[in-house]
């Protein structure tokens, strides 16, 4: 046999392949990540266990040094390097905080003092950890309003209220921001603006740590649960992994330990929560992929598209959905249409004759082989419709990618939802037409 074309050696080429892609690039040469380990070293930060790197997929990130057990600690930040709103009172801004009536809310308090810190370069205190934070973002807010319109429409609607909501909080703010001149050499009105002001509610909305409720009495009542964590706000999130993560009252330090083994030169990973790629996207700007979570949500208009429009009873079927919680979040999934999903389409396909059974239908009982199989039919067609519809989407945003190269990377990051929707429907499709034959 000829050198090189043996079964060991393809399995070895493999693992060379696997191993290359997921290995980052080291990146603690670089001079800002220098200056961040000097400055968490100065308050009391030891870490020998990450280290900076880029990696393909996921962009920057924080890769092991060493192999990681379940369990292990993977990194403990100390209280004295956390952002919190204890930082900003007790900073510069605390008195013009304490007089402001009525009293700023904690998220208003955090974004002042990342703006004004941003604004004080060099003298800022905290100009290590400024340095590394991402220039822009890219949840809904702060893409173009062409891109939204380019988005799945529960998204869409979302993306609008967010929009609206940063431009309220920006709104008002300002006179507290007026109340700030006496720090200024410059006029306020061009040190906070609204794109300030909106980079720093990226940063505290898509990085902040949840840290348990403190009061302040010159803030409002609205929790203060957020905390900036330098370096560990470097781990990139992954819905395979589960760690636990917690302030420890003891140590005083902000703890992530590892539920998952890691490998040297692997990329480390924590996980944001159980959410779903619609989410993701809206809370943090970024799409995952083979997401165990995503979906595709179905709304009203696109539940009822297939059913029959003399069905007499329909207003009253749509009545007992919305009064028992099964009109909304009905979605397709990586298994097919969720139960509710199903659940809904058996009650809107009962007969006339059948149609007092509703109940047995919610609680789960199989109400006759014609409407499982109606139910599965129209689940089908609907399933069929979004694959269309998404696959027009995605030849529609490949379009605009030619037309608007500025916009690529929003493009990208609004095609790869597009693409992984895709991917779900066409397994929900596959589901359903096992379950089609095995009622035949």
């Amino acid at each position: 046999m000829q050198k090189g074309k043996g079964r060991t050696s393809r399995v070895r080429r493999r693992k060379l392949c696997r191993t290359s892609e997921s290995r980052g690039v080291n990146e603690s040469y670089k001079s800002e990540f220098i200056e961040l380990r000097k400055w968490l070293k100065d308050r009391k930060f030891q870490d020998s266990n990450l280290v900076p790197a880029r990696f393909p997929g996921t962009g920057r990130g924080l890769m092991s040094q060493t192999s990681l057990q379940e369990g292990q600690m993977i990194i403990s930040l100390p209280e004295s390097c956390l952002l919190t709103t204890d930082t900003v009172i007790q900073s510069y801004l605390g008195a013009y905080i304490a007089k402001w009536k009525p009293p700023p809310s904690p998220l208003l308090a955090l974004c002042t003092f990342l703006v004004s810190e941003k604004h004080a370069g060099d003298r800022s205190l905290w100009k290590p950890y400024l340095e590394i934070l991402p220039k822009a973002y890219t949840c809904p807010v702060c893409l173009e309003p062409e891109v939204v319109n380019l988005l799945p429409i529960s998204l869409k609607a979302k993306a609008e209220e967010q929009r609206a909501h940063v431009q309220e909080f920006f709104a008002s703010s300002r006179d507290f921001f007026s109340s700030l001149q006496p720090l200024f050499a410059e006029a306020v009105d061009s040190i906070f603006s609204y794109s300030a002001l909106l980079w720093a509610w990226c940063t505290v909305n898509t990085r902040a740590v949840y840290l348990r409720p403190r009061q302040w009495e010159c803030l409002s009542a609205e929790p203060d649960t957020c905390a900036l964590a330098p370096y560990l706000d470097l781990l990139n999130h992954s819905p395979h992994v589960q760690v636990k993560a917690a302030f420890n009252e003891e140590t005083h330090c902000y703890e992530i330990r590892t539920t998952s083994r890691w490998r040297k030169h692997e990329e480390v990973f924590i996980c944001y929560g159980p959410h779903d790629n619609h989410r993701l996207f809206l809370e943090y700007g970024f799409v995952s992929g083979h997401n165990p979570h995503a979906c595709v949500y179905v709304s009203r208009e696109i539940l009822v598209k297939y059913l029959p429009s003399t069905d007499k009873q329909m207003d009253k079927k749509i009545s007992i959905l919305k009064d028992h919680g099964y009109i909304e979040n009905l979605t397709f999934g990586w298994d097919g249409p969720s139960w509710r999903l199903l659940t809904a389409l058996k009650l809107l396909s009962l007969e006339a004759e059948k149609f007092t059974c509703w109940r047995k239908v919610l609680l789960g009982e199989v109400i006759s082989d014609t409407n499982e199989k109606t139910s599965l039919d129209i689940a089908q067609k609907i399933c069929c419709y979004f694959i269309e519809e998404t696959t027009a989407m995605l030849q529609k945003v490949s379009r605009t990618k030619d037309e608007k190269e500025a916009l690529i990377n929003q493009l990208t990051l609004v095609e790869s939802l597009w693409t992984e929707e895709l991917k779900i429907l066409r397994a929900s499709a596959k589901t359903l037409h096992s379950l089609q034959i095995a009622l035949t």
